[in-house]
């Protein structure tokens, strides 16, 4: 055990921590701060200290923490109806779904709740496209992944992993995915000759992979071989859309149109669960009542929030705002020229540095260190931590946070 873990914490936050500890399934290995409030760029913990947020909640508060608009529609609508289920039509879902459709430019649109039930369902859409109208036989569809992906922790999803840590002792795995390596056109042509493959599913970048950026060109190469053999491009932008890469999508970056888009997290701007999947009628006209659904999906008060939440992105220019701080951030990280950071990349605000050390530790203690010094960010695949502030943070606050790294990195030393 290092120094910095047994760095004392308040009797109040302990408290918190005990309870979770008795009460709570060990499921996660949070860094020890317990939160009681957000606003904008920053959080507060139970002692009333406050931190930069730098994970974003995984890149679902997008937009700051309680953006004022986004809580008003919450509100506002939480105190007329929250839910009908899909049994009843609703006054809000079909004014959303037309929102959402004209706002990414699909036909339809299928509205889920969590992201990795976004993924299951794009993986049902290209099942079912893949039987209806590419003829292939009955329960041979295969789905390809590439590897490094994550994308939720369900049985399926776990059955396209490559990380020991998903899938070890969880089996038997969901069969017909298929895995190519990541970034490489020629692999995935391989697999794509297979007729009987049905889609393949790609994160633009890959997040908790820590934040791999592929070569210029690839989703571009991506999109072309898709529609050489005949298969569904998934794009699954459910963190690396909604403006965090500079762009509205990361696919935007190439011009790439995927044939079926997921979408979640920012979504509803960390307000409450809200995802979707989008394609064009070819695709989703072959489920038909029964086949698919949710209690909660397409919820009024999901509707009310996910509008809101999309209006105050463009209208914010959060985008253009990502891209400008992305860029200033990742040269204001090579000016540090620390010997303890052997990699810096990323895209707009979706970033990640790799941390060179002998302690296979070091980038859990510089966590540590920053959540001491008032900057909170989690490591990830052990030796990377991501770097994503909400799409609000500006030049000061960026110059800011860079001196706590600064500071932060000598800990290693």
């Amino acid at each position: 055990m290092s120094t910095i873990d047994i760095q004392a914490v308040s009797s109040k936050t302990q408290y918190y921590l005990d309870l979770e500890e008795q009460f709570g399934a060990h499921n996660y290995h949070p860094i020890p701060v317990v939160i009681e409030r957000g606003e904008g760029v920053f959080m507060y913990d139970v002692d009333g200290q406050r931190y930069y947020d730098f994970l974003s909640g995984y890149s679902a508060v997008n937009q700051g923490h309680c953006h004022r608009r986004i809580i008003q529609a919450l509100t506002e609508q939480a105190q007329k109806l929250t839910l009908t289920s899909r049994a009843f039509h609703s006054n809000l879902l079909g004014e959303y779904e037309q929102f959402i459709t004209s706002y990414f430019g699909y036909d339809k649109v299928l509205p889920m709740n969590t992201g990795v039930e976004g993924g299951e369902t794009a993986i049902k859409l290209a099942r079912r496209w893949g039987y209806v109208k590419k003829g292939i036989p009955e329960n041979q569809a295969k789905i390809v992944f590439a590897k490094g992906n994550f994308w939720g922790r369900t049985l399926a999803a776990i059955s396209s992993s490559t990380d020991p840590s998903s899938y070890l002792n969880f089996g038997p795995f969901m069969p017909g995915f298929e895995l190519v390596e990541y970034n490489d056109l020629a692999d995935l042509e391989r697999a794509l000759q297979d007729p009987h493959v049905a889609a393949f599913m790609v994160e633009p970048i890959q997040g908790e992979a820590g934040v791999v950026v592929p070569d210029e060109g690839y989703l571009a190469g991506v999109r072309a071989l898709c529609t050489q053999y005949n298969v569904l491009l998934i794009a699954d932008e459910i963190q690396t859309g909604l403006c965090r890469t500079g762009k509205m999508l990361a696919c935007d970056h190439e011009n790439v149109r995927p044939d079926i888009l997921i979408l979640g997290k920012a979504l509803s701007g960390g307000v409450l669960p809200v995802s979707a999947v989008l394609c064009d009628d070819f695709i989703m006209m072959n489920i038909k009542p029964g086949e698919h659904g949710s209690t909660y999906g397409g919820n009024p008060l999901a509707c009310a929030v996910a509008m809101e939440a999309l209006r105050v992105l463009k209208e914010e220019q959060m985008a253009e705002n990502a891209e400008a701080m992305g860029q200033l951030l990742r040269s204001e990280l090579e000016k540090l020229n620390s010997p303890h950071i052997s990699l810096i990349r990323g895209k707009g605000l979706l970033n990640a540095i790799v941390i060179r050390h002998a302690n296979p530790e070091a980038a859990w203690d510089l966590c540590l260190e920053l959540k001491h010094r008032g900057l909170l960010a989690k490591p990830t695949h052990g030796d990377k931590i991501r770097f994503a502030p909400p799409l609000l943070i500006n030049a000061e606050q960026v110059r800011e946070c860079v001196d706590i790294i600064a500071a932060a990195l000598h800990i290693l030393d």
